[in-house]
């Protein structure tokens, strides 16, 4: 029988489990594939990445909130030495890339759906070259804000999983949400903003595919942001 995905715990970073119902070959996927691919944080912390992938990859990245995983699979194809892990707990984001899987498999990439939190801390310290934290939920009202994911504990966790060097890339439409981002992240003694230039911010990560929130922002009009933190110290 397959694993029963998890409730959304009391204070968790995300919103809603659940949307429309599955299509029949997305509901098969997640029955037959995920159990191979999902992360188990049930168990002890764990000490070294390739425990995770059954293989050793040159570099590792991961990346928190993929939606229906466009960007995550691009990335995935296109870097083939790099090991990634993606967590989506929104089941029908998780069951659309599944099912791509499942069309179209990639041998480096894992999966994770519950809350990050919990996965980060059971990676290990500094075996991570980036993190992704691309157009996350905004919780757009001020009494909503201790639930973005951007805070001074989760940049803790981000910076202790990140190797010295690693990057934490963040992407956004929500003006709020991108001060609140750059305010954290530039106090945070392990974090330091990669901009060179002025508009360093309007310019797309190397290689940027975009993805399915980008398209509708830019359509309504709305300016997206792109803020590349280094991981300093040792």
């Amino acid at each position: 029988m397959a694993r029963e995905h998890p409730k959304r715990a009391a204070g968790a970073f995300f919103g809603r489990r659940r949307g429309k119902a599955l299509r029949p070959v997305q509901a098969r996927a997640l029955e037959t594939l995920l159990p191979a691919l999902r992360l188990d944080t049930d168990g002890p912390p764990l000490r070294d990445l390739a425990q995770a992938f059954g293989t050793r990859y040159e570099t590792h990245r991961l990346e928190i909130g993929f939606g229906g995983g466009e960007h995550l699979l691009h990335r995935a194809r296109t870097n083939p030495q790099t090991g990634f892990i993606g967590v989506e707990p929104f089941v029908n984001g998780l069951a659309k890339c599944v099912a791509a899987l499942k069309a179209n498999p990639l041998p480096n990439i894992r999966l994770y759906d519950d809350d990050a939190t919990r996965l980060l801390d059971w990676l290990p310290a500094g075996g991570l070259d980036q993190v992704d934290l691309l157009y996350p939920d905004p919780w757009p009202k001020k009494r909503h804000w201790k639930r973005r994911f951007v805070s001074d504990a989760n940049l803790d966790r981000i910076a202790r999983v990140l190797k010295p060097g690693g990057r934490f890339c963040f992407a956004s439409d929500i003006d709020s949400y991108v001060n609140w981002t750059l305010l954290h992240c530039r106090r945070h003694p392990a974090f330091s903003w990669e901009a060179a230039r002025a508009d360093d911010w309007q310019n797309p990560f190397p290689d940027w595919p975009g993805t399915r929130y980008e398209a509708k922002a830019l359509r309504e009009g709305r300016v997206a942001a792109y803020l590349t933190f280094r991981r300093t110290g040792g």
